[in-house]
C-alpha cells in the first residue's frame, strides 16, 4: 500500500549504508555520525539513546530502565534485560501496614535502582566496538553547551510543572524561574553533564558506587526510600534468551518476563484465529477484534506477567496456540464482552532503532516510566528517578508483588520481527502499556494489510482505559459509529497513542527503508 502524495504525511526514507530512526533528529543524527564514523549499530544506539536521556528528559533518563535486541548475521537473537530490582528491605507488608493500596507513580517507593547505565556498559562490552566515553561525548556536549527545545517535547515539558516542582532537584534543573522551556530555547543541564562525566570517566560503576550513588540514596531515603547504597552496588542486568511467535509465515521476537512482550505473542496468537486481511484496515471490524482481542491478551498479562521465577505458570504454555484459540473463542464478533480490565495506560518511553552495512540490528528502549518518572531528582547529580516500581501490586498473593531485590512487570518492549532466520523488521512503540498493542498493529498493517513501514506507523491507532475504547482523532466517524454499535463506550484520546520507529531490511535489494513516528518530533535518516 503506497503513500497517496495528495495528502499530508512523510515517505519512508531508503538508503543502503546505515539506518537510524529515532523521536529526536538530534539524536536520529548522532547515531548516523556515529556508524559515518566507523562504530556499529550497538555503539550508535547507545550513543543515540544517551542524546535522548539529555534532550527529551521528561521520556527518558539515566534514572530509568533500558532493554536491547540485537541481531546479528549468523548468531542467535540476543536480549538484555536492564531492569532495576526493588530494595532488599521491600516489603508489601511494610506498605500495606501504612494503608497502601497500591504504589503510586509519585511516591518514593516507586522507584526501583535504575538499570539503563549499567546496562549500556554491559551491552556495549558484549556487541560495541567503542569506549563508552566516545559513545557518551554527545551527550556531555549537549547538556553541557545546551540543546534547544523541540515542540513536542516543549508540549509534554508544559503539562509537568506541577510535579516537577514538588522535588527541590526537579524544580532546580528542570524548571527556569518556575516554568517549563518553550520550543526552541536552549536548555543546559550542567549537573546531568557532569555526572555523565563521571560514568565516561570511570565507567558505569561511577553510578552505582561512591558519591553519585550516595547523592541519590541519600536523596531517596530522605523522602522514605528504603534503598541502600548496597542495593546500587549490587545492581547488575541480566543477557537473556528472546521468546518468540509466528504469524502467518512471521516471528515476532520479543523479551521474556519480566517484561510485557508475552502480551503482544499472546494477542497475535489470538488474532491469527481469524482472517484480519479480509477486513478494512480502518474499520470497526478490525479495531473491534483487535480490542477485544487485547483484553484478553492483558487479562492474560496482568494475571501472570511477573519475575519468571514467580509465576505461576511457564511462558511455553501461555504461548501456546490451542490456548490462544480457546481465548478467540470467547470473543463475540458482534459485540464487546465483559473481559477483565487492566491498570490505566500513561507513561513516557523512548524507542530507537540503528542498522548498520553489516545488517546488524539494534531494537533498543529506554524510560523513567511516566513523565519525569517519580518527579523526584537529585539536586547536586542532576539524576530524575523512574517509578518503575508502581508496577508492582500490592496482593501478597500476587506473583508480581513488591518483595525485596524483585523486578516489577515491565512495560518497556523492544521488537524484531524475523522471517527465515532473518531479521525483516527492527522496531518498537512507546507508550507504557499500549506497546504490545502498538507491535501489534505495526505487525497486521504490513502483514495482512501490506503498509510500508511509514504508513504503518502513521495508521490511526485505539486501546482501552478500564471500560472505556479510547481513539484518536484519525479514527472516522463511521469507525467510531460502528464501534459504538457494538458496545463500546467510545471517547476521543487528548494524546495520541505511543510512538514508533522501525527499519525494515530489503535483502533482496540491498537497502534499508526506515520510517519515524509523526506524532513525535524525530525522524528516520540513512546514508
Amino acid at each position: 500500500m503506497a503513500r497517496d502524495f495528495h495528502l499530508p504525511g512523510r515517505s519512508p526514507v531508503i538508503a543502503r549504508d546505515g539506518m537510524a530512526a529515532t523521536s529526536h533528529p538530534l539524536a536520529t543524527l548522532t547515531a548516523i555520525d556515529v556508524l559515518r564514523a566507523g562504530g556499529n549499530a550497538v555503539d550508535a544506539a547507545i550513543s543515540a539513546v544517551a542524546v535522548l536521556c539529555v534532550i527529551e528528559p521528561h521520556m527518558t533518563g539515566i534514572g530509568g530502565d533500558c532493554f536491547t535486541l540485537i541481531a546479528e548475521a549468523d548468531k542467535p537473537v540476543w536480549g538484555y534485560n536492564g531492569c532495576g530490582r526493588a530494595g532488599h528491605k521491600a516489603s508489601t507488608e511494610a506498605l500495606t501496614a501504612k494503608g497502601m493500596r497500591a504504589i503510586e507513580p509519585t511516591s518514593p517507593h516507586a522507584v526501583n535502582v535504575p538499570g539503563a547505565i549499567e546496562a549500556w556498559g554491559a551491552i556495549l562490552k558484549a556487541r560495541g566496538t567503542w569506549p563508552l566515553e566516545r559513545v557518551l561525548a554527545p551527550a556531555i556536549r549537549y547538556a553541557e553547551e545546551g540543546f534547544p527545545v523541540a515542540p513536542r517535547v516543549a508540549s509534554d515539558w508544559a503539562k509537568q510543572i506541577g510535579k516537577l516542582g514538588n522535588s527541590p532537584g526537579a524544580t532546580r534543573h528542570y524548571l527556569f524561574d518556575g516554568k517549563s522551556p518553550t520550543e526552541g530555547d536552549v536548555i543546559k543541564l550542567p549537573a546531568l553533564a557532569a555526572t555523565l562525566k563521571a560514568i565516561a570517566k570511570d565507567g558505569p560503576r561511577a553510578f552505582y558506587e561512591g558519591a553519585i550513588a550516595e547523592d541519590m540514596v541519600a536523596t531517596l531515603q530522605a523522602r522514605g526510600s528504603v534503598l541502600t547504597v548496597e542495593d546500587f552496588a549490587r545492581h547488575r542486568g541480566e543477557a537473556q534468551e528472546p521468546i518468540s511467535t509466528n504469524y502467518r509465515g512471521l516471528d515476532l521476537v520479543e523479551m521474556p518476563p519480566n517484561g510485557q512482550g508475552l502480551t503482544a505473542l499472546v494477542l497475535l496468537n489470538i488474532l491469527e484465529n481469524f482472517d484480519m486481511a479480509a477486513l478494512d484496515p480502518l474499520g470497526a471490524d478490525r479495531f473491534h477484534l483487535m480490542l477485544e482481542a487485547a483484553r484478553m491478551a492483558f487479562g492474560v498479562r496482568d494475571t501472570h506477567i511477573a519475575e519468571p521465577a514467580y509465576m505461576r505458570m511457564p511462558v511455553p504454555e501461555l504461548l501456546d496456540k490451542a490456548f490462544a484459540k480457546r481465548l478467540a473463542a470467547k470473543i463475540d464478533r458482534a459485540k464487546r464482552v465483559p473481559l477483565p480490565a487492566h491498570p490505566a495506560p500513561g507513561s513516557d518511553t523512548i524507542y530507537l532503532t540503528v542498522v548498520d552495512r553489516d545488517r546488524r540490528a539494534v531494537s533498543i528502549i529506554n524510560s523513567l516510566y511516566s513523565s519525569f518518572g517519580t518527579g523526584i531528582c537529585t539536586e547536586k547529580t542532576g539524576v530524575m528517578f523512574n517509578n518503575r516500581g508502581s508496577g508492582f501490586v500490592l496482593d501478597p498473593d500476587h506473583p508480581n508483588a513488591l518483595g525485596p531485590n524483585k523486578r516489577p512487570m515491565h512495560t518497556i518492549i523492544p521488537a524484531l520481527a524475523m522471517r527465515n532466520g532473518r531479521v525483516e523488521t527492527s522496531f518498537g512503540v512507546m507508550g507504557a502499556h499500549y506497546q504490545p498493542m502498538g507491535h501489534v498493529q505495526m505487525v497486521l498493517n504490513m502483514v495482512d494489510y501490506g503498509m510500508d513501514i511509514q504508513s504503518a506507523i502513521d495508521a490511526p491507532r485505539a486501546f482501552f482505559e478500564g471500560e472505556s475504547t479510547l481513539v484518536e482523532r484519525g479514527i472516522s466517524a463511521a469507525t467510531i459509529e460502528g464501534l459504538k454499535s457494538r458496545g463500546h463506550n467510545v471517547m476521543v484520546e487528548a494524546s495520541p497513542w505511543g510512538g514508533g520507529q522501525a527499519i525494515r531490511i530489503d535483502w533482496d535489494r540491498g537497502v534499508l527503508i526506515g520510517g519515524s513516528e509523526p506524532r513525535k518530533d524525530g525522524c528516520a535518516l540513512g546514508y
